[in-house]
């Protein structure tokens, strides 16, 4: 990515050197110098390699803090919704996030749009978490892959089921036992539903996505702008 960079500039001469079919110059090659030089690119390419560096820091310590997290509130009904988008973004939206602002870092734009492409990235990972758990209760074990309200199962409290805490009293009793009791973890289920606890979670996965098309307003509108936009609204789709 440094080096494409780096060969596309307008800026820079070199990009007839590297192409396919030109022999590549050796000490004798008297252009050379006046073309490229190890020490010019590293200059250019140093300070895209640290931010990305430090990003990749981050999103690796933020996926660890993320399972910790979700391993410590499994089964506690006391969580709370600001926990679990903590969590989302630990596990999923940091990784996002750093895609996007490190595409804008290689991009050679300003700080201000890298930030805001940051939080483009962190909020479509956000509803993206947020409509994966959602249909988790809406979607047959065939088209998830997995059995159909797992991460309840395993105790993992996702958006749905914290939305449904605050109105149905008795899925707290049923989550405290830990499923102890036959067909528990169904009942639960059909009170996530009644509750209207998908409901409320399809509009925080709406308000991220919001949030995340906004961001896009730093960008010129393009064709480009255009698609970043699509998939905000693709990601959406699914819980149409």
């Amino acid at each position: 990515m440094c080096l494409l960079r780096c060969l596309t500039r307008p800026a820079w001469p070199c990009c007839d050197l590297m192409c396919p079919g030109r022999p590549f110059p050796t000490a004798t090659t008297p252009s050379v110098p006046e073309r490229i030089s190890v020490s010019s690119l590293l200059e250019v390419v140093s300070d895209d390699l640290l931010n990305l560096n430090n990003n990749l820091k981050s999103v690796i310590k933020d996926f660890a803090s993320g399972e910790i997290k979700q391993a410590s509130t499994l089964f506690d009904c006391d969580v709370t919704l600001d926990d679990y988008l903590l969590k989302s973004y630990y596990k999923t939206a940091s990784l996002i996030a750093a895609s996007t602002r490190s595409a804008a870092i290689f991009s050679g734009v300003g700080a201000t749009i890298c930030e805001q492409m940051y939080e483009y990235g962190r909020n479509l990972g956000l509803s993206f978490q947020v409509v994966d758990d959602i249909l988790d209760f809406t979607q047959s074990a065939e088209q998830l892959g997995k059995p159909a309200g797992s991460d309840l199962a395993k105790g993992n409290l996702t958006a749905p089921v914290i939305f449904a805490l605050q109105e149905e009293p008795r899925l707290r009793e049923i989550i405290d036992s830990e499923f102890s009791e036959p067909g528990s973890l169904g009942t639960a289920i059909e009170l996530v539903h009644r509750s209207g606890g998908i409901r409320r979670a399809q509009e925080l996965a709406k308000e991220n996505g919001d949030l995340a098309i906004q961001s896009l307003q730093c960008l010129p509108r393009s064709e480009f702008r255009n698609t970043l936009e699509k998939v905000v609204h693709y990601n959406l789709q699914r819980i149409d």
